[in-house]
Protein backbone atom coordinates (compact mmCIF):
# COMPACT_ATOMS: atom_id res chain seq x y z
CA UNK A 1 0.00 0.00 0.00
CA UNK A 2 1.49 3.39 -0.96
CA UNK A 3 2.13 6.06 1.69
CA UNK A 4 -0.43 8.80 2.15
CA UNK A 5 0.44 11.93 0.15
CA UNK A 6 3.03 14.09 1.88
CA UNK A 7 3.38 11.71 4.82
CA UNK A 8 7.12 12.42 5.03
CA UNK A 9 6.47 16.17 5.18
CA UNK A 10 3.53 15.89 7.56
CA UNK A 11 5.59 13.94 10.07
CA UNK A 12 8.24 16.67 10.38
CA UNK A 13 8.24 18.60 13.67
CA UNK A 14 8.35 21.88 11.76
CA UNK A 15 5.20 20.93 9.83
CA UNK A 16 3.38 19.86 12.98
CA UNK A 17 4.43 23.02 14.85
CA UNK A 18 3.24 25.13 11.93
CA UNK A 19 -0.14 23.40 11.93
CA UNK A 20 -0.49 23.81 15.69
CA UNK A 21 0.50 27.48 15.43
CA UNK A 22 -2.02 28.05 12.65
CA UNK A 23 -4.75 26.44 14.76
CA UNK A 24 -3.76 28.54 17.77
CA UNK A 25 -3.77 31.77 15.72
CA UNK A 26 -7.20 30.90 14.30
CA UNK A 27 -8.63 30.21 17.76
CA UNK A 28 -7.24 33.47 19.15
CA UNK A 29 -8.36 35.46 16.09
CA UNK A 30 -11.90 34.10 16.48
CA UNK A 31 -11.89 34.94 20.19
CA UNK A 32 -10.59 38.47 19.59
CA UNK A 33 -13.22 39.01 16.91
CA UNK A 34 -15.89 38.56 19.59
CA UNK A 35 -14.45 41.74 21.12
CA UNK A 36 -14.28 43.52 17.75
CA UNK A 37 -10.49 43.19 17.66
CA UNK A 38 -7.90 41.90 15.21
CA UNK A 39 -4.63 40.21 16.15
CA UNK A 40 -2.29 43.14 15.39
CA UNK A 41 -4.64 45.56 17.16
CA UNK A 42 -4.42 43.35 20.25
CA UNK A 43 -0.63 43.15 20.00
CA UNK A 44 -0.34 46.93 19.70
CA UNK A 45 -2.69 47.57 22.63
CA UNK A 46 -0.71 45.14 24.77
CA UNK A 47 2.62 46.73 23.83
CA UNK A 48 1.31 50.25 24.47
CA UNK A 49 0.13 49.13 27.91
CA UNK A 50 3.52 47.60 28.69
CA UNK A 51 5.69 50.36 27.20
CA UNK A 52 3.50 53.46 27.22
CA UNK A 53 3.70 56.22 26.81
CA UNK A 54 5.93 55.05 23.99
CA UNK A 55 7.29 56.72 20.88
CA UNK A 56 5.55 55.41 17.79
CA UNK A 57 8.83 54.33 16.15
CA UNK A 58 9.94 52.46 19.29
CA UNK A 59 6.54 50.76 19.48
CA UNK A 60 6.87 49.50 15.92
CA UNK A 61 10.40 48.20 16.53
CA UNK A 62 9.39 46.46 19.76
CA UNK A 63 6.69 44.38 18.06
CA UNK A 64 8.30 44.02 14.64
CA UNK A 65 5.55 45.83 12.74
CA UNK A 66 6.29 47.85 9.61
CA UNK A 67 5.83 51.60 10.26
CA UNK A 68 3.18 51.94 7.52
CA UNK A 69 1.17 49.07 9.00
CA UNK A 70 1.58 50.46 12.51
CA UNK A 71 0.14 53.82 11.44
CA UNK A 72 -2.96 52.06 10.11
CA UNK A 73 -3.43 50.06 13.30
CA UNK A 74 -2.90 53.16 15.47
CA UNK A 75 -5.35 55.12 13.34
CA UNK A 76 -7.96 52.41 13.91
CA UNK A 77 -7.28 52.28 17.66
CA UNK A 78 -7.31 56.05 18.03
CA UNK A 79 -10.57 56.36 16.07
CA UNK A 80 -12.11 53.88 18.52
CA UNK A 81 -10.80 55.89 21.48
CA UNK A 82 -8.49 53.11 22.65
CA UNK A 83 -5.17 54.97 22.36
CA UNK A 84 -4.06 58.57 22.15
CA UNK A 85 -1.10 60.00 20.29
CA UNK A 86 0.39 63.20 21.63
CA UNK A 87 3.72 64.97 21.22
CA UNK A 88 6.41 63.24 23.25
CA UNK A 89 7.44 65.58 26.07
CA UNK A 90 11.06 64.41 25.72
CA UNK A 91 11.11 65.10 21.96
CA UNK A 92 8.21 67.12 20.55
CA UNK A 93 9.04 65.89 17.02
CA UNK A 94 7.86 62.40 18.01
CA UNK A 95 4.44 61.07 18.90
CA UNK A 96 4.03 59.20 22.18
CA UNK A 97 1.25 56.61 22.25
CA UNK A 98 -0.72 55.91 25.43
CA UNK A 99 -3.61 53.62 26.33
CA UNK A 100 -6.95 55.17 27.26
CA UNK A 101 -9.23 53.82 29.98
CA UNK A 102 -11.43 52.26 27.29
CA UNK A 103 -8.34 50.72 25.71
CA UNK A 104 -7.24 49.22 29.03
CA UNK A 105 -10.72 47.78 29.65
CA UNK A 106 -10.88 46.25 26.17
CA UNK A 107 -7.36 44.85 26.53
CA UNK A 108 -8.40 43.11 29.77
CA UNK A 109 -11.33 41.47 27.97
CA UNK A 110 -9.13 40.51 25.00
CA UNK A 111 -6.53 38.93 27.27
CA UNK A 112 -9.25 36.84 28.91
CA UNK A 113 -10.69 35.52 25.62
CA UNK A 114 -7.16 34.91 24.27
CA UNK A 115 -6.34 32.85 27.39
CA UNK A 116 -9.54 30.86 26.91
CA UNK A 117 -8.62 30.23 23.24
CA UNK A 118 -5.17 29.01 24.29
CA UNK A 119 -6.78 26.80 26.92
CA UNK A 120 -8.92 25.28 24.16
CA UNK A 121 -5.80 24.72 22.03
CA UNK A 122 -4.09 22.83 24.85
CA UNK A 123 -7.22 21.06 26.13
CA UNK A 124 -6.20 17.63 24.73
CA UNK A 125 -3.19 17.68 27.08
CA UNK A 126 -3.16 17.06 30.82
CA UNK A 127 -1.98 19.90 33.07
CA UNK A 128 1.43 18.23 33.43
CA UNK A 129 1.68 17.73 29.66
CA UNK A 130 0.75 21.38 29.08
CA UNK A 131 3.53 22.52 31.42
CA UNK A 132 6.03 20.21 29.74
CA UNK A 133 4.89 21.24 26.24
CA UNK A 134 5.24 24.95 27.04
CA UNK A 135 8.69 24.41 28.57
CA UNK A 136 9.78 22.50 25.47
CA UNK A 137 8.40 25.20 23.17
CA UNK A 138 10.39 27.83 25.05
CA UNK A 139 13.54 25.74 24.64
CA UNK A 140 13.18 25.06 20.92
CA UNK A 141 11.98 28.58 20.10
CA UNK A 142 15.12 30.14 21.49
CA UNK A 143 13.01 32.27 23.86
CA UNK A 144 14.76 31.18 27.05
CA UNK A 145 16.03 34.05 29.15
Amino acid sequence: MPEAPLSAIRSLPSWLLGRAAARGRALVAEALATQGMKMWHHVVLSAVRDLGPVAQAELGRSIGLDPKDLVGVLNDLQTQGLVVRAPDPADRRKNAVSLTGDGAALLTRCEQVAREANDALLAPLSAAEQDQFLALLVRISGSES
